[in-house]
């Protein structure tokens, strides 16, 4: 059943590599949520209204680390077996 190059439990370590994966993604979007929003209400509490939304610089840096997450769970490749060998050739020169 290696018709793909991949017996069954490897692919079935990297099933279970993916589910974990959006698993921690799911749970880092929602810390991101609620302490960010914890974060808006305290501003919100604290300041007069002509005060700079300092929140914001938690919200667009800790967003920045969102969207890698993001990307490393729906966006990245796995590494095929043609890369590996196209890389090794060219270190040999």
């Amino acid at each position: 059943m290696e018709a793909t190059g991949h017996s069954e439990q490897d692919l079935r370590d990297q099933a279970v590599e993916r589910l974990k994966k959006k698993r921690d993604l799911r749970t880092h979007v929602l810390i991101y949520l609620l302490v960010n929003a914890f974060l808006v209400v305290i501003w919100a509490v604290t300041s007069d209204g002509d005060d700079l939304f300092w929140p914001i610089f938690v919200i667009v840096g800790w967003g920045i680390g969102v969207v890698a997450n993001v990307w490393d769970v729906y966006g990245r490749k796995p590494i095929t077996e043609d890369e590996i060998r196209r890389e090794a050739d060219r270190l040999r020169g």
